[in-house]
């Protein structure tokens, strides 16, 4: 992302002092102690990983739909729809990082049962970094692709060729466990950029990258304002034909293939702040097709030869799906987790509506 002068400054914080102050807020606004903790612990990750777009800035956003209503605090998965390795779950509009792991959790039951597992998520409240559930199968050594669309807002992303928005920014993700080591973790948006992204650009009153976006008539631009600015734009799809066709595939088989409805007229709420996401999940067992030995053997081959091609100019080492991540959070742990100062300053703001004590306000250090 290109850095504009008139940008904000940063600060950083320590990881647990972040991950405290997170839970306070949650705890402060009326969710219990575990999912105050599941809500801080994903987005704490999130930032770790360098996914900003998907971290602690997330809360003004969270507790406004609390407020409000569109996010129900304490609420726990329900299957609605059950048949044995097919099954499909309401999320009742609960806190995503609660609903998303339990529906992982009975996926991996039924998948380690059945071999597989197919899971239908409905209605959840934002459920963040797809990456998170995958991983989350992964540990338990078996192989998940994830497919999921968003409704409840507006539009965001330009359909190929299109001149305004038609739906999300849906995310795909694949996670492949290894043996002893972390998994390949491949988790992207359909769109060429998160909308998470460019609020984050918003924030620090910096200009985005060419290609990524395009103004109300359809021409390109790099202002992060269009997405919040009337007359609004779009975010394009990522891979020109490619990205847009697997965005539309994305709602189809989250909204459509699930019962949890696609992004359309009949769920956009064009002045509303719903963050209403829907997943499609395809949990399996390696035990169950060609041999967990096999499979292991075959995962450490192929990865290793991937990663012995010669670099190109410039390029210190090729990297599998998921590595990038780890040396962001391997730095950040040390370094702490830099957050713009008009982030913070919405945190902090969120941290008084929900009545916190400022003693639980983290003291911060510019970046």
């Amino acid at each position: 992302m290109a850095g504009g002068k008139d940008g904000v400054g940063e600060v950083r914080i320590k990881p647990a002092e972040l991950h405290a102050f997170t839970m306070a807020i949650c705890r402060a606004d009326g969710s219990s102690a575990e999912e105050a903790k599941l809500v801080a612990d994903h987005l704490v990750l999130a930032n770790l990983f360098g996914h900003d777009s998907h971290g602690v800035g997330m809360m003004p956003s969270y507790i406004q739909n609390t407020t409000t209503g569109r996010c129900t605090r304490n609420h726990h998965a329900k299957i609605i729809k059950d048949n044995g390795a097919v099954i499909v779950i309401d999320g009742g509009a609960g806190y995503g990082q609660v609903i998303a792991k339990e529906a992982m959790d009975i996926g991996i039951e039924r998948a380690k049962k059945n071999g597989v597992c197919v899971v239908g998520l409905t209605n959840s409240h934002h459920i963040g970094r797809i990456g998170h559930w995958a991983e989350q199968c992964a540990r338990a050594g078996l192989v998940s692709t994830h497919w999921v669309n968003v409704h409840g807002h507006k539009s965001l992303v330009a359909p190929f060729g299109g001149a305004e928005p038609r739906f999300t920014t849906n995310p795909y993700c694949t996670a492949v466990p290894r043996k002893g080591k972390e998994p390949i973790v491949l988790d992207f948006a359909t769109s060429q950029v998160a909308m998470g992204k460019v609020r984050v650009a918003n924030n620090k009153k910096v200009q985005m990258e060419e290609g990524l976006l395009i103004d109300s008539k359809g021409n390109p631009t790099t202002d992060p304002g269009v997405m919040y600015n009337p007359p609004f734009g779009a975010i394009l799809p990522f891979g020109l034909h490619k990205g847009g066709g697997l965005a539309v595939i994305c709602d189809l088989l989250a909204g459509a293939l699930t019962g949890g409805r696609t992004h359309s007229p009949r769920t956009i709420k064009k002045d509303g702040h719903d963050i209403i996401n829907n997943m499609l999940s395809i949990i399996i067992d390696p035990a169950a097709m060609g041999g967990t030995e096999f499979f292991e053997d075959e995962v450490e081959t192929f990865i290793t030869w991937v990663k012995s091609a010669k670099p190109q100019p410039g390029v210190k080492e090729v990297l599998a799906p998921g590595e990038p991540e780890r040396a962001r959070r391997a730095d950040r742990e040390k370094n702490g987790v830099p957050i713009d100062t008009t982030t913070w300053q919405q945190l902090v703001e969120v941290a008084r509506k929900v009545r916190l004590n400022d003693t639980d306000i983290p003291h911060t250090v510019a970046a």
